[in-house]
């Protein structure tokens, strides 16, 4: 059997079309605009990069992008100063504080200290409360687009057995619980599981999101499973021609081996990756909605 591969670079593009003819309809319909604030302590590469192609993406779709860049020895109580503006700015909709911070700064007390209605990430102890007992909620980026992949390929979830292999506050406990919302049978493994491979055989769905390069293999798959994998990991790759070091990006689960037995799996890069972003826009307009008591957008929500 040959895996089908769930083109997420498809499916992202397709998510923010979604979003743009909806940010369209709420800029002629009522002369509002969503806006999307994103908050940047420190000098990291990868953060840098990260947020250059978010605010990018937002003005693409058509929403207003707002970046705060803080130098790395900003004291947490100016960050703090500046999430509580955003809570007050009625133009900004949604705030992300991009992680990691620097040292000196508490997370959680950051985190929490964005308005749970403007927090997009759904990283707010209110939102994981809401999610957790299933209420709306917003939800975390991740997960969602793993969610809305699933829909698509599925159609209807419910009644599925699905193993989440990983247990982080920010992709495996929210995504067993969307699973759950979905009327899934749903499993949390993680890497102390027992007999790991067997709890993985059993499922129809598996998301791997351990954070162990190639952990899952294909004989742990069910036959026909669909196979969602949230991991990124640069590998070692050999050498190049000047004898430099290469390296490779690689997910949670062994792709080729994988892809041998489950009937869909998602590809590293080009799978769940490019489908964070655009439910980062999708947030963005829903908490819009959500703040001017307007019908939230179809597909975008879980």
């Amino acid at each position: 059997m040959t895996a089908t591969v769930i083109d997420g670079k498809a499916f992202a593009a397709k998510v923010r079309t979604q979003v743009a003819e909806h940010v369209t309809r709420l800029k002629s319909d009522h002369g509002i605009t969503p806006g999307l604030a994103v908050v940047l302590v420190g000098e990291d590469p990868a953060s840098q990069v990260y947020v250059r192609s978010k605010g990018k993406m937002t003005n693409e779709v058509g929403m207003n992008s707002y970046e705060h860049k803080l130098d790395v020895d900003t004291s947490e109580e100016a960050l703090l100063k500046v999430i509580d503006d955003l809570n007050n700015d009625p133009a900004v909709h949604g705030i992300l504080v991009q992680l990691p911070l620097p040292d000196h700064m508490d997370s959680d007390l950051v985190i929490n200290a964005i308005d749970p209605a403007k927090d997009v990430d759904g990283f707010h102890i209110s939102n994981v409360g809401l999610l957790g007992t299933g209420q709306k909620s917003m939800v975390p980026c991740t997960p969602l687009g793993c969610l809305m992949m699933l829909r698509d390929h599925h159609g209807s979830i419910s009644g599925m057995n699905a193993v989440v292999v990983g247990r982080s506050n920010i992709v495996g406990k929210p995504m067993a619980q969307l699973l759950l919302g979905d009327s899934a049978t749903v499993t949390i493994a993680h890497s102390r599981t027992k007999d790991l491979p067997d709890v993985v055989r059993q499922a129809d769905i598996v998301v791997a999101a351990v954070g162990r390069p190639e952990m899952v293999q294909g004989d742990w798959i069910k036959p026909g499973a669909t196979v969602i994998d949230v991991g990124i990991n640069r590998i070692d790759a050999g050498l190049k021609d000047d004898g430099t070091p290469k390296t490779r990006l690689v997910g949670d689960a062994h792709f080729e081996s994988c892809a041998a037995v489950a009937g869909a799996i998602t590809p590293v890069p080009g799978g769940v990756g490019p489908m964070t972003i655009a439910c980062l826009l999708a947030n963005t307009v829903t908490a819009c909605c959500r703040a001017n008591g307007l019908s939230e957008p179809d597909g975008l929500t879980a």
